[in-house]
């Protein structure tokens, strides 16, 4: 059963205390719409310049948070995952019992299906946690409670992605936070799956895609996305690969933050720093 997203109570999320009230997992129960391979962009992002998180951690643990009505993208997070540290422990958290109850049948050692929300009801502190297409069906003022929630149970080195993406995951982004604060924006596309770049602005996460606006940085940089993709038409000759990557160069020269280079630029990936993005106080 799928349920009208409500506001998360501020008691579930402004203390430190993790479950929610009379012991109910924290969060509502959302649409749980997904396809296999949906989040292979966020997942090649883990498993690669995010992946020594997992190799130094002392408790190679993992959430993917609100899995939806298929376990599918959760077994492909463990088995990306273990490909990095044969040992890590994923752990697939739904809201809702009944699609707990279908994905048991694919338990097996490292991989485990639990009932609950933003509390993460696993053992010790996850060292990544990823909730995809979760955070889009909540009040945009609820965001800021719920990733405390989560961050409050992040080790040092620990990661929180909260991300968006389109229905095959050609147009993806997400927010990476530590266990202080935000870290960055990752924008990740496929080549082929939009005429600007901007267009990718859809699938924002929910802290920034009410900020799509004149005066938002967020704005900024989809404006400044465009106009550089203009920039770069001569590249296309090369392939949009090419164009894609001299679009990242053209930004970085320009003065945005931009955290990662070529080798994930060709990948249709550009990651910025968070305070060039962050939401302007009202």
């Amino acid at each position: 059963m799928v349920q009208k997203a409500e506001r998360v109570a501020s008691p579930q999320i402004s203390g430190r205390s993790l479950p929610g009230k009379q012991g109910r997992p924290v969060g509502n129960i959302t649409r749980g719409t997904t396809n296999p391979n949906r989040m292979r962009r966020v997942d090649r992002w883990l498993a690669g310049p995010q992946a020594w998180r997992l190799r130094d951690a002392a408790d190679p643990l993992v959430v993917d948070l609100g899995y939806g009505a298929s376990p599918a993208t959760a077994v492909e997070l463990y088995e990306r995952l273990s490909a990095v540290r044969p040992e890590v422990k994923v752990y697939g958290v739904e809201i809702e019992p009944e699609r707990v109850r279908a994905a048991l049948p694919l338990q097996r050692a490292g991989l485990s299906f639990r009932v609950g929300g933003f509390e993460l009801p696993v053992p010790g502190q996850p060292v990544l946690v990823r909730a995809f297409n979760v955070l889009r069906q909540y009040e945009e003022a609820d965001v800021a409670g719920i990733w405390r929630l989560v961050q409050d149970r992040l080790p040092p080195n620990g990661l929180f992605v909260d991300g968006t993406c389109d229905e095959v995951g050609r147009r993806v982004t997400w927010v990476a936070l530590d266990a202080d604060r935000p870290l960055s924006l990752s924008i990740s596309v496929r080549f082929g799956s939009f005429q600007l770049p901007s267009d990718v602005a859809e699938r924002l996460p929910k802290a920034l895609i009410h900020r799509n606006v004149p005066g938002e940085r967020v704005h900024a940089l989809m404006q400044a996305m465009d106009r550089a993709w203009l920039e770069c038409a001569p590249l296309a000759s090369f392939g949009n690969r090419q164009r894609w990557q001299g679009m990242c160069r053209s930004l970085r020269d320009a003065g945005w933050p931009v955290q990662d280079g070529p080798s994930r630029w060709r990948l249709g990936e550009l990651t910025v720093d968070w305070d060039s993005v962050a939401p302007q106080p009202h």
